[in-house]
């Protein structure tokens, strides 16, 4: 079966519940699983296309490396978002069944070759059990900084923080902070899949950004929410050719990045990143930005979700994607890396 025939069949996977067993165990007393190290196979992908493999320019990025990651522990997979350390040697992300995955990144000079010291927990709630348990199992979007860890639930639309993310690390417990909607509720499997503390020198610099995949406003554009603001702030991203918000980040000058799927039950997925002015990401706003990279089955991708970004020690703005594999055997966990050359 081939990769096109083969992403054919995850439309189903990108729009059901994918139900995990601790949230089939609510109710129940359990021990809270301690963290788990893993061993994670990394298999190299050498040319980002296939039929081009010498080519290395792609939009605004250079081409730099990528892997496609498996491993035999039972809740490796589904990885919605992450983040990377300053130096780009760790990455924590989470997986869309309430787990954390922390690891390093080995590299081989600029090409990444592996993640090693991998651990998963289960993310916990503010009583100290799974989030799972309580419902709140697909975790769709993360966002670290100061030692605050920010994670986005979908379907139940909630948000929690972890204050002592920094300290307690895998242990830390999740508090629910409000998200501001209004009346008009989001889609089941639509909700919150990018969250950031915009940065200087936004004028709400200091301010959590959430934006959703798939909730639309009036207009048809995608709406978003400055968490915590009161009254109700929104501002929305304007749609365009179907696709859907997965993540998002900063750039060290402050501009946005979304990272963004398009999906066709005949044509497989698409991938690609914009570029969003942050003097423009106000209340009130619908905002849109040059396209920096497109990708389709031509390129190695898959169902990519996640989006980070850090500075190489040569000064370089490096972009690291995910892909979640939907817990299925048709699609594949890819980690790719770029340099931002815009």
């Amino acid at each position: 079966m081939d990769r096109r025939r083969a992403l054919a069949g995850i439309g189903a996977a990108l729009t059901l519940p994918m139900l995990p067993e601790a949230a089939s165990a609510q109710g129940r007393s359990s021990p809270v699983p301690a963290p788990a190290e893993l061993v994670i196979r990394s298999f190299p992908i050498n040319a980002f296309s296939p039929r081009e493999p010498d080519r290395k320019a792609f939009g605004l990025l250079e081409f730099r490396g990528g892997l496609e990651l498996q491993s035999d522990h039972r809740n490796f997979g589904g990885l919605s978002s992450l983040r990377v350390d300053p130096t780009g040697q760790r990455l924590t992300a989470i997986s869309d069944k309430g787990f954390w995955l922390t690891a390093r990144i080995d590299m081989e000079g600029t090409r990444i070759a592996g993640l090693s010291e991998a651990r998963m927990a289960p993310i916990l709630g503010p009583n100290g059990r799974p989030l799972a348990e309580s419902g709140n199992w697909d975790t769709e979007s993360l966002w670290i900084e100061n030692g605050v860890a920010w994670v986005g639930v979908e379907r139940t639309h909630r948000v929690f923080r972890f204050d002592m993310f920094g300290r307690d690390g895998l242990a830390a417990r999740g508090t629910p902070i409000p998200v501001p909607m209004g009346d008009k509720r989001l889609p089941g499997n639509g909700g919150i899949e990018g969250l950031g503390v915009l940065p200087r020198p936004s004028p709400h610099a200091g301010t959590l950004l959430a934006l959703s995949e798939r909730g639309l406003n009036g207009s048809g554009d995608i709406r978003g929410f400055f968490m915590g603001a009161q009254p109700q702030r929104e501002l929305a991203v304007k749609r365009t050719n179907d696709f859907d918000i997965t993540d998002l980040t900063f750039l060290p000058s402050g501009d946005m990045l979304i990272l963004e799927r398009w999906f066709s039950p005949w044509r497989g997925v698409g991938m690609r990143i914009r570029r969003i002015d942050i003097q423009t990401v106000r209340p009130g706003a619908t905002v849109d930005g040059p396209i920096i990279v497109s990708a389709d089955l031509s390129q190695q991708i898959d169902n990519m979700e996640g989006l980070a970004i850090h500075r190489s020690e040569a000064g370089e703005t490096i972009l690291t994607i995910i892909s979640d594999n939907n817990f299925s055997f048709l699609q594949r966990t890819l980690i790719l890396q770029f340099a931002y050359k815009g």
